[in-house]
């Protein structure tokens, strides 16, 4: 039998999406320049805006988050979900531009973006980082992207060069042997997602890891619309089982919102700031499965969906929750057809890093973490193919929507259309 040296990487998903407290306390963050020059992008730093973003990379980005969200509440029934699909998706496009034959295109086809060039797909993403990160002055995102290299070890210049001029990466080498070496990642990652997420990476680093490729995705933003805390009350909420528990409901009333009513849910949208970026809200009807509302979504009823909001005078009452969530994605990517991009032996990562005879390089691990609060103020947050003729849904004069069991909720970048989070909250949990 012959001698077959593995080499792997990790790809680490860092994701932070949290409730801004107050407007003030934002703007310390900007100017913060991260453990290396420019890991963090200050306002001053930034550049400026894309006048638009390629839709097929949107559009590609929201197939693959319904179904990766799929995979996700399929694996975990009955489980709080919190998932950040543009930090996800921005890593695995780091890495794509690293693969070759059979993995480019398995990564391609559950990436959903097939049909773009790979000139034009890098350069969607770097259009589309300079907008994300260009929102209002009562919001901030902040994307870092960052290749960790084994020091020794060498990787192609142009795949270095390609994350670096369109994913803003910063690249470091790094002797994985010191027993520093995984505390120097993890202080990164610290900083960038605002000291919620402290370790991602073990103390111990196995000799066979050649790369750590992590992407940190942050949020903050305040409400535009404040709820009122003294009209927060303790409520019941409705748990899965058919228990309910006593959980603190944010209530606000006598305002217009964005609203649908569908044909099995409700929906609203609370929107951030000016209004770039809200958190759209969907309540399943008493007697509907949530997980199995979820995995009926399609990209084509997602755009009916936000195309059908309209303002409508109502109430909404919105649970205050706070998340610390945690999933390695390796199985959810394989159910979806990127099993190869994890095979030690059929893995074709050859345009990153040159392959001797008898040795290969894989992915080993693809972890995410995310941590979510949504509180008065606002939020912090570090096939078969069928068509279907649907029957739009009368106007209503006002609406009552209290969410007061499980739901599912995104947040979405209203210029683009981007899905910055996504998740399902079946038992709420908020602690100061």
């Amino acid at each position: 039998m012959k001698d077959f040296t593995k080499f792997f990487m990790y790809i680490l998903l860092v994701t932070v999406m949290l409730m801004a407290v107050s407007c003030s306390s934002i703007g310390r963050y900007f100017g913060d320049s991260g453990l290396f020059g420019g890991a963090s992008i200050g306002s001053s730093q930034l550049l400026p805006p894309a006048k638009e973003v390629d839709s097929r990379l949107v559009e590609a980005n929201t197939r693959f988050a319904f179904k990766l969200f799929k995979q996700l509440i399929e694996q975990q029934p009955g489980e709080n979900v919190f998932i950040s699909p543009a930090s996800i998706a921005m890593a695995l496009a780091m890495a794509y531009n690293g693969a070759d034959g059979e993995t480019k295109n398995a990564m391609a086809e559950v990436l959903e973006v097939q049909g773009i060039d790979i000139e034009d797909f890098n350069k969607a993403y770097a259009d589309l980082k300079t907008i994300l990160q260009n929102p209002d002055p009562d919001i901030q995102v902040v994307i870092a992207n960052s290749l960790w290299a084994r020091k020794g070890m060498s990787f192609y210049d142009e795949f270095l060069d390609i994350n670096r001029k369109f994913y803003g990466a910063e690249v470091q080498e790094l002797d994985f042997d010191s027993p520093n070496a995984s505390k120097t990642i993890n202080n990164w990652v610290k900083k960038q997602t605002r000291d919620k997420i402290e370790k991602i990476v073990g103390d111990t680093i196995s000799p066979d890891t050649i790369m750590f490729l992590i992407n940190a995705l942050y949020f903050k933003g305040s409400w535009t619309n404040k709820f009122d805390p003294s009209l927060t009350r303790e409520e019941p909420f409705s748990l899965d089982d058919g228990t309910q528990k006593a959980h603190p409901i944010m209530f606000q009333t006598g305002k217009e919102y964005p609203y649908y009513k569908g044909e099995n849910f409700q929906a609203v949208s609370l929107t951030y700031g000016n209004g770039r970026v809200s958190m759209v809200v969907f309540l399943p009807d008493e007697g509907v499965d949530l997980n199995e509302f979820c995995s009926g979504i399609t990209f084509e009823k997602w755009e009916e969906w936000m195309s059908s909001l309209s303002n409508t005078q109502g109430e909404v009452g919105l649970p205050k929750f706070k998340l610390e969530y945690e999933v390695e994605l390796n199985e959810a990517l394989k159910a979806l057809g990127m099993e190869v991009a994890f095979d030690a032996e059929k893995a074709n990562f050859s345009k990153m890093h040159p392959i001797a005879p008898g040795a290969n390089v894989y992915i080993s691990s693809v972890k995410h973490k995310t941590f979510v609060e949504t509180n008065e103020q606002g939020t912090e947050a570090s096939g078969a193919t069928s068509v279907e003729v649907g029957i739009t849904s009368l106007p209503v004069d006002n609406f009552s929507m209290i969410v007061n069991r499980p739901f599912f909720f995104v947040i979405r970048d209203n210029e683009t259309g981007s899905l910055l989070f996504m998740g399902v909250i079946v038992d709420p949990v908020y602690e100061k």
